[in-house]
């Protein structure tokens, strides 16, 4: 049992006596104490005081003990001040007090590995509804699943702020599936939706960035209505993040209901790709235009095809970036200025730039 756990347990106690009370770990060293200055001290392996009685108190020196477990030298021992009756009550509410964490400890854990089991699909489908009934683990509640992805390896402090920061214990999970992936299985508020995930992943993108200062890139699938959702929507959560990369790499908080045609484009084949790019150009390939062309098509696509406000963006005459335009004419044989050529053209280069992100894996 962690010894966070003990000390939880032992300062809520210290209200209730101003005696010291507190937890001797197997090796005889205190590692839980309602005296902070005793945390770390030895005062020897208490065990032997056990051997000759039948009783799991016994006194010693003006202090009480209490073996929490069954009597053995594996146990952790409970000692208070004081050889009265206080002092022995007060070791017996703490063992009642641990015992009880240390059930709900357990519970939570196995609960958190259920979950983990569930978007890693390492459970039958037929499997997850009775193991959810042996946990009390209401299955049809709404919800959302956010993965948060650092840029450097995830350490067990980003996973704590988050637990500490965001997390409900007793209805939310987090989980640690890699290096740089934390995801969040968070449950949904009666009147939530995906606003409201969009609204807790700028908080948690805010305080990861400010208190570790790194960045992070915030992935967040569709509504989960049932345990076994979850798991394609942890997937739409990754999704999220490698478009948004794509297509978007500017953002750092993508929603799967948000990436419009870019997921399509995503889940083609390269052959595909390769394919539909040489019967758009077939006078020329898409290398043929510059970069200064390329950025003038950008702007042309931000200002809704209006050639006056995007030449007003540009800060050239209208008559030149209709010469821009012609010249983009001659080469591809599309016509930006027509809107089904302009569908065309922007879904190519949006193709174009998965190819070459594809490229990049290799």
């Amino acid at each position: 049992m962690s010894s966070r756990i003990f000390q939880s347990v032992i300062v809520q106690m210290k209200d209730a006596s101003v005696r010291p009370v507190g937890v001797i770990d197997p090796e005889g060293i205190i590692i839980a104490s309602s005296d902070l200055s005793m945390i770390g001290t030895n005062p020897g392996k208490m065990h032997t005081l056990f051997d000759e009685v039948d009783d799991s108190t016994v006194i010693n020196a003006g202090m009480t003990y209490k073996m929490l477990g069954a009597g053995t030298v594996d146990d952790y021992i409970i000692f208070a001040l004081g050889e009265d009756e206080l002092a022995r009550a007060l070791c017996i509410m703490a063992s009642i007090a641990i015992n009880e964490a240390g059930i709900y400890f357990e519970e939570n854990h196995d609960k958190r590995a259920f979950v983990k089991s569930i978007i890693t699909e390492n459970i039958l489908p037929g499997d997850i509804y009775i193991r959810a009934k042996e946990l009390r683990f209401a299955p049809d509640i709404t919800r959302g699943v956010i993965v948060i992805r650092l840029e450097s390896t995830a350490n067990l402090s980003a996973v704590e702020l988050i637990q500490d920061a965001f997390l409900d214990r007793q209805h939310d999970y987090v989980i640690s599936t890699s290096d740089t992936d934390i995801i969040l299985i968070k449950e949904m508020p009666p009147a939530g939706d995906i606003s409201y995930l969009n609204q807790l992943a700028e908080k948690i993108q805010e305080k990861i960035t400010n208190d570790f200062s790194i960045k992070c890139v915030i992935g967040i699938g569709t509504l989960s209505k049932h345990l076994r959702e979850l798991a394609d929507k942890y997937k739409e959560a990754l999704i999220s993040i490698d478009v948004g990369r794509v297509f978007d790499s500017e953002k750092v908080i993508i929603n799967y209901e948000a990436l419009g045609i870019g997921r399509l484009i995503y889940q083609l084949p390269t052959t595909l790709c390769e394919m539909f790019l040489s019967e758009v150009f077939i006078r020329n390939p898409i290398e043929a235009l510059d970069q200064e062309t390329l950025f003038t098509i950008d702007k042309f696509f931000e200002n809704s095809l209006n050639v006056s406000e995007t030449a007003r963006k540009l800060f050239v005459h209208r008559n030149t970036l209709v010469y821009r335009l012609e010249k983009i004419r001659r080469i591809t044989g599309l016509d930006l200025r027509e809107f089904d050529h302009a569908i065309i053209f922007k879904v190519a280069l949006m193709v174009k730039k998965y190819l070459i992100s594809q490229e990049s894996k290799y």
